[in-house]
């Protein structure tokens, strides 16, 4: 107590931290010195007889012999220590020592080495002491140019160092084998890589005096399951080879490797190109051998290969040639030393073997191979030495005297052999124990929780029983399930040719049992966020170097050239490995020492033999080790004690005072250990964060505690290595043998054992989570010793998810009653009395049933939650209220507190399910029951009724957190709740606790009892139901409740009542208990809806697949939908092939649409597009018939051609008239393509029945009563006239008039344009408001937008968007007076609108151009439609005119003028010229639709409609052309004089290439070449003001040419301009002239054609003439 006390005192005075204490040995006399410095020392390194210390601020101190430094004193007292000043200003960051040389790291990597160097190991050639520290490079000679590498850790042995790089590969340098490199030569003074380990995340590295360790990543799963090689990769021998014997056949692998080096699957031991392997172990002039090491046991250090036969006898060969020692000396060692649980093997005198070797046997035929000395084992009372690699990879207290090898190889279980060799007895044996127990039972090495004593009585029963004691010794973990790993393998062995004969039928039955548990008890990889947050658990040990103490850890006494892995400590979750001179140690994460090597001074902790293999140091139970150091010849411990000071544990050998020198191997004369012993004077150190060893000296650096932040920090690292190894000891006595029983599977139910291994996968993860978290915390107390970059405050999500998670697993498996079934295995293998159970789950209780235990037992670790926020508030208490660092630990101490009452509410709703269940009627509970189930409250007690239910009915409702459950006698209703809609009746009018209940297909009335009771469900209902949508349930708090669940919401759910929709699963959004919103309704026929609904129907745009019965494919409808029918715009693909766009009502084609019918080259392709009434053709339509090669533009009825109307043939036909029943019947008239006319009655389709005129091309005609069939011969009877012989007038009255009985203009399309009144809200063309259209235009836009933005395949230009955007806005031109600029803005909006096809002008503009182009392109381009063709654009232009005018109706009507601006018109005239060059002329001040429109609306018909005027006016152009042509062929002057120009206007010179040059009688195409190219124009514009336009710029130009040799004031008149432009006009070369000048007579303003631009088109028109009708001589 005294101590006690005056340690506080102290802690308040000085508040030190990084003190240092120095001892040697461990007697009760021993007192540790205090090394005092200025600083706090971080790190500390000792080597043989001196010692390297680093402090805070990165100096070096060291202290000890230094014979190295020959100026200075040679020797220092450990508590004086020198500054090492060649370091100054370096920040280092770590220090290493070896024997007799020392090394520094400094921050960026930087490697400094003095000291000893005769054998190269401070790594500068030519020297051999470094008296200072110098740099070391250490490069990359790969790369070039060779880059430096840094280094992130570095260790020292006698002869050679090691260095760790950034990249986690090994680079050494020095002396002998255990540098690992492939060479001979001697000291390596440059670093160089160890390539063995390239390819491996090394994780840290240690020196021994002459071997070395290293701590290696294991690979990931998919990388170390490659296939093995079959030969050596380095002596090119057979790895396996494969004897035939009479009745069996034997698999050996005991391929032994001249070089002692492990072949990995991955292939990695190659030798370099070119290199020999050395069969010599030490071939190097500089390294000894030391023979006082050499162990008498081990065979010669050079075997070479005569030897090889006489060596094999006396050694086990393992896998992939490692070697296992096993002289005679050994093998009766192993039957006599009662330590190792093994019996005298010699004792019986059976013929068989006895029990223990059967069992020994037993396990080779468990999981691996049966090598060579198997076959010639004598069957006689043989006593052999048990395999090593017949050992479970999962073990840790391992077997004494084997050494286990877990071997990758599936190939050498030969059950066959076991068969013959050791009889029926052996497999009924096997069959009693079970493959699985004797997977995982074995007998612990020391160390053990419960030890076995030695001798082995015989018999399976006893065997069993003794197994099963034994089961508590077992702390292993494993990498993948052991069930499956061992039926895969024994299912694979049996497949092996040649085996299959020999195996006993009862194996076969258990290869074959169905595998029922495949959990991984440790999650391969770690948990998947935790990353590279926390040290990786799954790691391996690779050692190398010099095996004569066993200091290898490989089962023998050889060297090893290269790095190794230790196998058996592959599963032991090693965290830090240390060298001594010539022994071992790795601490695992469960707080256990392993150590191997020399134990001459009982070093390792333990006293068992041999020491050639990892066992577990000695340590009483609940010592839990965290960290090690090894020195010469002894071991020391830092461990967890009773209190949260941690305690220091010394074995190895006692250092008497003042005898320092004693050589090492004369050890008789000093005392040392059994096993590890408690230093009596640790308490007094304070709290110590790290302990090193080296030489005869042990080192201590402790903290005193300050604020109690110390004590803190290690309470909580103490507190999770606690913790770990609690979770870690129910896995392995709890977990893994009950997932280990037989009848656990038949006890469980399928159900129960997938939720079962969904809870051991959790369990499984938290245990390893835990793990990396210890391990994380205890590296984080030995170096930085600070809260900031602890993981569980920084990611406390990890932590919390996983807990959340592994809650949920046990909550579900208890709700499911999985512990009580769990019980029935559990007390078949626990026994009645279920100590070690009590013990685990920490209950007093007396006579507590099994299956509660059980619970108790798995919800054991959310107490641990209240532990972290505990501990996090105790540190917080270090540090100010007010600082930023006590409102971090403040937040996540509330984190955790909030998770563990949250995880608390949850086992109490588990636990309240689960014992509803038990008393629930068992039919229901079977349907009901689910694993993520909960109640919350139930009305068996009356409390809620159903309204209006009869006297005797039962109604019993049941609320559970994803479902409402209304009971009756024997039916009940699943009611999810996020399709559940509650709200309370108000009470004043009915007096009644009324709820109303939405359900999609049902709304009901509860009456509660009590208004409590209503507020209650009222309350559960909605706090279930937002749950239920939130999530919320699942994770986290229930924070922030809303009062009510939102009335829209996101679910699914299956019909089962209504007509439409039965048994239709509907996906998607809700309101108040329909559909509503975006959603996916699938029947179960196969019709799919994907689209908006609205009040449950669907309503909005949607997409509709409709599987044809008849056909095996869909019908398939995308469009709009108005309350669950097809209306408004769609597309129909029938599965036929049709297909069909255009508008629906009412689930039928309504409206304007078009149907192909068939392919191009199917039976009856066709193309109708027109209008629809009733889903039949009804109104003005074009039919393309385009097998008949007909089309016919006209009336229809009922899908009948009825009324007026025009058909046109591919063969030049036409006829216009009248149709009845689908026939030309009626009055019409026909043309033939020679212009033969009929004009009279008609029948049938093509055939003249009645009263007519037949007119021939001539003129002459008959007119009478004619019939038959057009152009098949014609009866007539009538008169025959010749009227131009009579009448000089008679061809007048004959000529037809075309189009009178066609439809007229006005009456086509005319539902398309009703259509775009109906979408700005007109009953009928020209009624309805003007804003009311305007609303519906933005309103179509923005939905259009929002549809398009959600579905990327309707696809916008970015300039579209734009534009849509700009659209979006009502102009503010619609009302007020119209001015110029006004008129400006509204062409610009109306060419922006038609431009769009999303607004309703935009789709007008677009339906329009379709019909025009589908009426005159093909067999429609017919010459005399071309009239109609006019007709039809004029009439569109006003309609469209009608429509502009609703929406802007100040603008005047047509003809209308538009005031003059008030402001200075000269300004405007110039702003109109300048406008003039980019659009189309405003012709005056005028309004007209053909100028505000026909510049939308032509290009687009452009193609169609002067293809028809081509063709009606060929004749004329075919003669014009002619004449072109011949007159062309003239020069300028011969073609200027020929048309009779004036001489004044002839142009003397002309530009050629910018030069003038002087026009000669051979001069061409060079006069007026300017205004020629001018009118070339004409032909690449569209509307008829643009063709005006050129015509009055080629007028300019001319005028410029002339002007330019004339006077100023010129005026022109007619007679001198005409022959000019006539020049101009056949230099021009207008191939259509006729045409153009057509089409501008026919759609000309009207308002221009008496002004300027009039009178040059008369000109133009008088050319064309002119040039037709020329006579050239």
């Amino acid at each position: 107590m005294e101590s006690q006390r005056k340690s506080s005192g102290e802690e308040d005075s000085s508040g030190e931290r990084g003190s240092l204490h120095t001892w040697k040995g461990y007697s009760y006399s021993v007192t540790p010195e205090r090394v005092l410095l200025s600083r706090p020392v971080l790190q500390a390194a000792l080597g043989t007889r001196h010692g390297v210390l680093l402090v805070e601020g990165g100096q070096v101190y060291s202290f000890g012999e230094f014979p190295w430094k020959q100026s200075q004193v040679s020797e220092v007292g450990p508590l004086k220590p020198v500054l090492e000043s060649a370091l100054s200003g370096q920040r280092v960051v770590a220090v290493a020592a070896g024997s007799f040389h020392s090394g520094a790291l400094t921050e960026d990597g930087g490697v400094h080495m003095w000291g000893e160097n005769s054998f190269g190991q401070c790594g500068l050639s030519s020297l051999t002491v470094v008296p200072n520290p110098t740099p070391v490079a250490v490069m990359d000679p790969d790369t070039s140019p060779p880059h430096t590498i840094r280094v992130l850790e570095l260790a020292c042995g006698e002869q050679h160092s090691l260095a760790l790089s950034a990249q986690h590969e090994v680079w050494a340098w020095g002396s002998g084998c255990q540098l690992g490199l492939v060479t001979t030569i001697f000291p390596v003074w440059k670093p160089q890589k160890v390539e063995h380990l390239v390819g491996r995340h090394v994780l840290q590295v240690a020196c021994g005096a002459f071997h070395s360790l290293a701590l290696v990543r294991c690979l990931p799963p998919q990388e170390s399951r490659r296939p093995l090689p079959d030969k050596c990769g380095q002596c090119n021998q057979l790895l396996y080879t494969m004897t035939d014997k009479e009745d069996h056949v034997i698999i050996s692998d005991s391929h032994y490797c001249p070089l002692g080096v492990e072949l990995l699957a991955e292939g990695e031991a190659r030798l370099g190109p070119g290199r020999s392997p050395p069969l010599g172990l030490l071939s190097s002039p500089s390294e000894p051998l030391l023979s006082s090491h050499t162990s008498a046991s081990a065979p010669g250090p050079h075997p070479s290969i005569t030897e090889h036969t006489d060596y094999e006898r006396g050694r086990t060969v393992a896998q992939n040639g490692e070697v296992l020692t096993t002289t005679d000396a050994d093998i009766s060692a192993s039957g006599t030393d009662s330590d190792r649980g093994v019996g005298g093997a010699g004792s019986q005198n059976s013929p068989y073997p006895d029990d223990q070797a059967v069992k020994e046997y037993l396990k080779k035929l468990s999981d691996t191979s049966l090598a060579e000395e198997t076959a010639k084992m004598t069957i006689a009372g043989a006593s052999f030495q048990p395999r090593a690699d017949s050992l479970d990879p999962l073990t840790s207290d391992l077997i004494p005297g084997v050494m286990p090898v877990t071997t990758s190889s599936a190939l050498n279980n030969l059950v066959s052999s076991c068969a013959s060799a050791v009889g029926e007895r052996v497999v009924s044996t096997y069959e009693a124990l079970s493959l699985k127990k004797m997977i995982n039972y074995y007998y612990p090495g020391v160390g053990g929780v419960a030890g076995v004593p030695g001798g082995f009585p015989g018999g399976p029963a006893e065997v069993r029983v003794l197994l099963e004691e034994s089961m508590q010794g077992k702390k292993s973990c494993s990498t993948g399930d052991i069930r499956e790993e061992e039926a895969e393998g024994l299912s694979r062995r049996l497949s092996l040719p040649g085996l299959l004969s020999q195996v006993s039928p009862r194996l076969l039955r258990m290869a074959s049992r169905p595998r029922v548990r495949a959990v991984p008890l440790t999650p391969v990889g770690g948990l998947p966020e935790a990353g590279e947050l926390l040290p990786s658990l799954q790691t391996e040990v690779w050692s190398w170097g010099r095996g004569e103490e066993g200091q290898l850890g490989h089962g023998d006494n050889l060297p090893r050239l290269q790095p190794l892995c230790i196998k058996c400590l592959s599963s032991k979750e090693v965290v830090l490995v240390a060298a001594g001179a010539h022994h071992s140690l790795a601490l695992t994460a469960q707080s256990q020492v392993f150590s191997w090597g020399s134990n001459s001074s009982g070093q390792l902790g333990h006293m068992a033999s041999p020491t050639t293999i990892p066992r577990l140091a000695k340590l009483s139970e609940g010592i839990r080790v965290w960290d090690v150091g090894a020195g010469a010849q002894h071991t020391l411990l830092l461990a967890d004690g009773d209190c949260y000071q941690p305690i220091l544990y010394y074995s190895g050998q006692q250092v008497r005072e003042g005898v320092q020198d004693t050589p090492q191997d004369q050890t008789e004369g000093y005392s040392y250990t059994q096993q590890p012993v408690l230093l009596p004077f640790c308490m007094n150190l304070g709290y110590v964060s790290g302990v090193f060893a080296g030489g005869q000296s042990c080192v201590a650096l402790a903290d005193r505690n300050v604020m109690g932040f110390i004590t803190s920090l290690h309470e909580l690292a103490t507190a999770e290595r606690k913790f770990y190894c609690k979770l870690s000891s129910v896995k392995n006595h709890i977990l893994r043998p009950l997932l280990d029983l037989e009848s656990l599977s038949t006890a469980l139910g399928p159900a129960s054992t997938v939720l079962l291994r969904s809870l051991v996968r959790c369990y499984s993860r938290l245990s390893h989570l835990t793990g990396q978290h210890s391990a994380s915390l205890t590296s984080n107390l030995r170096r930085r010793r600070e809260f900031k970059s602890l993981v569980m405050l920084e990611h406390a999500s990890i932590f919390l998810d996983t807990y959340n998670e592994y809650c949920c697993s046990v909550g579900n498996f208890l709700v499911m009653g999985g512990f009580q079934a769990l019980a029935k295995p559990s007390l078949e293998f626990f026994g009645k009395c279920p100590e070690l159970l009590q013990r685990l789950a920490e209950s007093s209780e007396e006579n507590i049933p099994l299956s509660d235990l059980l619970v108790t037992l798995f919800y054991l670790p959310m107490r641990h939650l209240h532990e972290y926020g505990r501990l996090l508030l105790k540190l917080g208490t270090c540090f100010e209220v007010s600082s930023v660092d006590y409102q971090k630990l403040q937040d996540g101490c509330s984190k955790f507190e909030a998770l563990a009452l949250h995880l608390k509410r949850r086992r109490k709703e588990a636990e309240y399910t689960y014992h509803f269940w038990k008393s629930f009627p068992g039919k229901m509970t079977d349907s009901l029951r689910k694993p993520r189930r909960r109640l919350i409250c139930e009305s068996s007690n009356k409390a809620l009724t159903l309204q209006n239910s009869g006297r005797f009915s039962v109604n019993w409702f049941i609320l559970f957190n994803d479902a409402l459950v209304h009971a009756q006698f024997s039916t009940h209703h699943v009611f999810p709740l996020a399709t559940l809609w509650v709200e309370p009746i108000p009470e004043e009018n009915t007096g009644l606790h009324g709820l109303k209940l939405i359900s999609p297909e049902e709304t009901f009335t509860l009456l509660a009892c009590s208004s409590m009771e209503k507020a209650k469900w009222l309350r559960s209902i909605n706090q279930a139901v937002d749950q239920a949508m939130t999530g919320a349930g699942q994770s986290g708090s229930r924070a922030g409740h809303r009062a009510e669940p939102p009335i829209s919401r996101t679910a699914s759910y299956t019909f089962y009542k209504d007509s439409r929709l039965k048994e239709a699963t509907y996906e998607g959004r809700w309101l108040a208990g329909k559909p509503n919103g975006r959603g996916m309704v699938k029947w179960l026929d196969g019709r799919i809806y994907t689209g908006t609904f609205k009040n449950g129907l669907e309503d909005g745009f949607g997409d509709y697949v409709m599987p044809s019965k008849t056909l095996n494919l869909n019908d398939h409808y995308q469009g709009h939908w108005k309350e669950g029918k097809m209306h408004g715009i769609g597309t129909y693909k029938y599965a036929t092939g049709e297909l069909y766009e255009g508008s629906f009502q009412d689930n039928m084609r309504h409206g304007h649409g078009m149907l192909r019918s068939g392919t191009l080259n199917s039976s009856s392709p066709s193309v109708f597009i027109g209008q629809w009434v009733h889903d039949k053709k009804t109104g003005y339509g074009v039919f393309d018939d385009i097998t008949r090669g007909e089309k016919y533009m006209g009336m229809w009825q009922d899908d009948q051609r009825q009324g007026t109307g025009v058909i046109v043939t591919q063969f030049g036909l036409y006829y216009e008239g009248a149709f009845n029943n689908n026939k030309m019947q009626g009055t019409g008239v026909l043309l033939s393509e020679d212009n033969t006319t009929y004009e009279g009655e008609f029948s049938e389709d093509w055939t003249l029945n009645g009263k007519g005129v037949l007119t021939m091309p001539n003129g002459d005609y008959f007119e009478g009563s004619f019939t038959g069939e057009w152009g098949s011969g014609l009866k007539v009877t009538g008169s025959f006239f010749k009227p131009n012989l009579y009448d000089s007038d008679g061809d007048k009255g004959r000529a037809v008039k075309l189009g009178r009985l066609a439809v007229p203009p006005e009456e086509k399309w005319r539902v398309v344009f009703e259509e775009c009144w109906m979408r700005l809200g007109c009953e009928a063309p020209g009624q309805g408001e003007n804003q009311r259209a305007w609303e519906n235009i933005a309103v179509a836009l923005t939905t259009s937008r929002r549809q398009h933005r959600d579905s990327p395949e309707m696809n916008l230009s970015r300039t579209q968007n734009r534009m849509l955007e700009s659209l979006e806005f009502i102009p503010q031109q619609h009302v007020g007076p119209v001015t110029m600029e006004k008129y400006d803005s509204i062409r610009r909006y109306l060419i922006k609108a038609c431009d769009m096809p999303l607004h309703p002008l935009g789709r007008l503009m677009e339906t329009l151009v379709a019909v025009y182009r589908m009426t005159y392109v093909g067999v429609g381009a017919n010459r005399r439609l071309l009239l109609q063709a006019v007709n039809e654009i004029m009439s569109y232009l006003a309609r469209i005119f009608q429509l502009v005018r609703f929406l802007f109706p100040d603008l005047p009507e047509e003809g209308g003028a538009i005031p003059e601006p008030s402001s200075d018109p000269q300004d405007k005239k110039d702003s109109n010229c300048a406008d003039t060059q980019l659009e189309s002329p405003k012709p005056g001040r005028v309004v007209s639709s053909s100028a505000l429109l026909l510049p939308v609306l032509l290009p687009r018909l452009y193609p169609p409609l002067f293809t028809l005027y081509a063709l009606e006016k060929e004749k004329e152009d075919d003669v014009y052309w002619e004449c072109v042509l011949r007159l062309n062929k003239q020069p300028d002057v011969a073609l200027l004089a020929f048309l009779g120009v004036q001489h004044k206007f002839w142009p003397v010179s002309v530009p050629v290439l910018g030069e003038k040059t002087e026009v000669v009688s051979s001069t061409k195409d060079a006069c007026f070449a300017s205004a020629t190219e001018t009118l070339q124009q004409i032909s690449t514009t569209f509307t008829p003001s643009d063709k005006l336009q050129v015509i009055q710029l080629t007028f300019e130009e001319i005028t410029k040419e002339v002007m330019s040799s004339l006077e100023d004031n010129f005026l022109w008149s007619m007679d001198d301009l005409f022959p000019v432009f006539l020049y101009v006009v056949l230099r021009a070369r207008i191939r259509n002239l006729g045409s153009e000048v057509s089409l501008i007579e026919d759609l000309m303003d009207p308002c221009v054609q008496h002004g300027e631009h009039g009178i040059m088109f008369t000109t133009l028109k008088a050319c064309y003439y002119q040039i037709q009708h020329e006579k050239t001589t």
